[in-house]
């Protein structure tokens, strides 16, 4: 998976760069926290953040590599928190929220209910073609990692659903498509996404090609539509910073499944760790 700048959205300030990275087994650049902490540059206008973030053919921005956010509103809610995030760093009027991570939403954790998550129903896209038995076998073995984890996790795949595989088809909970850009290999969403913002879209092509697993790299998505964030935007992986809209579950843990390698992650592959399973059984139960 290779990263990609087009579209790169950064509020840079002491050890914080908020990227829309795509994973990639390439190094990504690193952001010097010694340059950082002397060099501390404003944070760009909303224009300007907008105008630099990817947004994708359904019309969502995707920030953070994989992590789609619904429409302007949204955007500037996402740019107002990471400016209050960079103020607090550089002494001004931020909130002070410092503290595997899950999502925040709403002021609670951003998990399904313990009713749901035993049902996380889904369709695979016919529309994938050749590709489409190389996704339904990544999307079992990646929805297999978090099932081994809890008992109170199951995905489940409606194959009845895959020929009219879409976000309105209200056989599943959620969508698994292609989609032909570039700009990442896979996206997903979170838990508190709505009806029709609940797909994982997946560039096939890049699945296939990109050196890691392509059951780990969905494995990756299917932790963030369970709630999960990305690990590294915890401030020890030094680098990749997103922002603090989340909860420590586990103590960090570089080799998470949700820690880009390119981040400072230690896991080559997108590996599911030990903490992995800790954090899943934290939420949902064992």
């Amino acid at each position: 998976m290779r990263v990609t700048r087009a579209g790169q959205a950064f509020l840079v300030a002491a050890a914080m760069v908020v990227a829309a990275l795509a994973m990639s087994p390439a190094p990504a650049q690193s952001s010097d926290t010694s340059t950082a902490s002397t060099q501390k540059e404003a944070p760009p206008s909303f224009a300007e953040f907008k105008a630099s973030t990817f947004r994708d053919a359904d019309g969502q921005y995707i920030v953070n590599g994989d992590e789609p956010i619904a429409g302007e509103k949204k955007l500037r809610q996402y740019y107002d928190r990471m400016v209050g995030a960079y103020e607090n760093e550089n002494g001004g009027k931020g909130d002070g929220s410092t503290s595997l991570v899950v999502n925040q939403s709403g002021g609670g954790d951003d998990v399904w209910s313990s009713s749901q998550v035993g049902n996380l129903t889904y369709c695979v896209s016919t529309s994938f073609g050749s590709d489409y038995d190389v996704v339904v076998d990544a999307m079992a073995a990646g929805a297999g990692l978090w099932e081994n984890a809890s008992s109170a996790v199951d995905f489940v795949h409606v194959s009845s659903a895959d020929s009219s595989c879409t976000t309105s088809n209200p056989a599943v909970l959620f969508s698994v498509e292609p989609t032909s850009t570039t700009q990442y290999i896979a996206r997903a969403f979170f838990p508190s996404s709505g009806d029709f913002e609940r797909n994982v879209l997946v560039n096939s092509y890049s699945l296939q090609t990109s050196g890691w697993p392509p059951s780990n790299i969905l494995g990756h998505e299917l932790g963030h539509s369970l709630g999960f964030r990305h690990e590294h935007t915890r401030p020890e992986a030094g680098t990749c910073f997103e922002d603090n809209n989340w909860r420590p579950l586990t103590p960090y843990d570089s080799s998470s499944i949700m820690h880009y390698p390119q981040c400072n992650g230690t896991s080559a592959d997108l590996s599911f760790s030990a903490y992995d399973g800790q954090g899943t059984r934290a939420v949902y139960g064992s």
